[in-house]
């Protein structure tokens, strides 16, 4: 595909504006720990690197604060590290992958395990 880059933009909130969000977009009503908002559609994705200028931006992840640090604390790891690993699974998702079946979710925990080791996280 040849060199390109992306941009993705990253908030943390409070868990009332993400549960707001998951409402609104999901129809969910209740928080949730990460949700990610696409700007490229997902059939596009693959001609990302034809752009003209090379720079695209991928989409929104918005992560609810409280809620990440009381996973960590319930996980027992740090809340960086666990922050670090639902910006990967976000950026997953713009990338278009997804964990509906089995099979969907053990290629994107393979991946999620891949990114978080190269990071440094476990």
């Amino acid at each position: 595909n040849g060199d390109f880059a992306v941009e993705v933009s990253v908030k943390f909130t409070t868990d009332a504006e993400v549960h707001a969000l998951n409402r609104a977009y999901r129809q969910k009503d209740k928080p949730t720990n990460v949700l990610s908002f696409p700007m490229v559609q997902r059939d596009l994705l693959d001609g990302l690197a034809n752009s003209d200028d090379g720079e695209a931006l991928l989409g929104d992840i918005v992560l609810a604060a409280g809620v990440i640090v009381a996973e960590a604390a319930d996980k027992r790891v740090p809340v960086v590290e666990h922050a670090a690993h639902l910006i990967v699974h976000g950026t997953l998702h713009l990338l278009g992958y997804d964990h509906e079946t089995d099979d969907e979710a053990e290629r994107m925990e393979a991946l999620e395990r891949a990114a978080c080791a190269a990071l440094g996280h476990g």
